[in-house]
């Protein structure tokens, strides 16, 4: 799914929205108007914190103490992001080529599911792909990049998955121990939604 729907998408410096009607949106302001239908919340944070650790944020892999230094540094910037989503602990999801068990990474997430609990994330490096299903069944999904952060509240019906560069490092949000476990809905993605070339 993923090497479809990067396609699909220019490069650009923050989120982009595809509608099912195949107009790109990427004004921000836009963007947010159309999720909030769903309740979901988005906004562009740059304070500067991938200065602190530009190489990390480049390599593929990283020791747990890097990603623990990667995860206090964000945290000490941006501590309001914690408290406003009322998460208890935080950790970094580092997607890259040579992630042990990437394909069931991918399997696990690119279906359309729900969670339980809050899913949220700001994310430092590279770009991810969330799809939504809209109140009048119409779907639409979201690039989103450095510096972006996502706030998805529990019970709407998505799926994500890294796009073809296969490249995100992000900080994950919890509030519950299982509430990022995906509940599948069976919903299909729409065939419009699945054509490249848009």
């Amino acid at each position: 799914m993923y090497t479809l729907v990067k396609s699909k998408f220019n490069v650009s410096v923050m989120a982009t929205l595809l509608l099912e009607d195949g107009t790109i949106e990427s004004e921000l302001p836009e963007i947010v108007r159309e999720l909030e239908a769903l309740g979901i919340y988005l906004k562009h944070y740059d304070p500067g914190t991938s200065l602190l650790f530009p190489d990390l944020l480049g390599q593929e892999l990283l020791t747990d103490g890097e990603k623990h230094h990667i995860v206090d540094l964000h945290n000490s910037v941006l501590e309001f992001l914690q408290q406003e989503n009322g998460s208890l602990w935080c950790d970094l999801l580092n997607v890259h080529p040579g992630l042990p068990n990437l394909d069931t990474f991918i399997t696990t997430y690119s279906q359309y599911h729900t969670h339980t609990a809050p899913e949220s994330l700001y994310v430092l490096a590279g770009e991810m792909i969330f799809g939504f299903v809209k109140p009048d069944g119409s779907q639409i999904q979201l690039l989103v990049e450095s510096q972006d952060y996502l706030h998805i509240p529990p019970g709407v019906e998505h799926w994500c998955s890294p796009t073809a560069s296969l490249h995100c490092k992000a900080v994950r949000y919890f509030s519950t121990a299982d509430g990022w476990l995906p509940n599948y809905t069976g919903t299909q993605l729409s065939d419009s939604m699945n054509k490249p070339g848009y």
